[in-house]
């Protein structure tokens, strides 16, 4: 059993494109040909991967940046993958940025960093939707989330 240990300490490491855990240079997401190469979406840690993962709803590739901004626990953006974000989007196949991050304050406040380090690079910034979830009761939905639901409205299609 030690030695199972050691060797899962020793063999376990992060993809060197999305920083997501791997046993290679380069993770099964990032190296899989199936994948869409034009859109990356960002989130705060290996748990969010494989919720998204579990949707079987997304087919782009990911990038983890190891948490969020958050000065009250003395992050900053320097503690995270940012700036390989960043120089990864200057790819020419990067066509969206999939902000998948947190609604929290701090979470906004990652997504507005990274929006503003995206700016210049004429790369498509979007947002998951925000809102109401399935089968909740608008008299039990805190005001932010409801006014969120209303801002980002859609189509009914029936």
């Amino acid at each position: 059993m030690a030695d199972s240990l050691t060797s899962l300490r020793n063999q376990v490491c992060y993809c060197r494109v999305c920083h997501n855990i791997c046993d290679s240079d380069i993770c099964d997401i990032c190296a899989s040909p199936s994948r869409d190469a034009s859109q990356v979406c960002v989130v705060e840690n290996i748990q969010d991967v494989m919720a998204i993962e579990n949707t079987q709803q997304y087919r782009g590739l990911y990038h983890v940046l190891g948490g969020i901004i958050s000065p009250m626990d003395g992050v900053g953006p320097s503690d995270l993958q940012i700036a390989s974000l960043v120089e990864r989007v200057q790819s020419p196949e990067v066509k969206e940025v999939i902000l998948a991050l947190s609604s929290t304050m701090e979470g906004d406040a990652t997504g507005f960093y990274i929006f503003r380090q995206l700016q210049h690079t004429g790369v498509n910034v979007t947002a998951i939707a925000r809102g109401v979830a399935q089968n909740d009761e608008l008299q039990y939905t805190d005001e932010v989330t409801l006014g969120r639901a209303l801002a980002g409205r859609v189509p009914f299609n029936g």
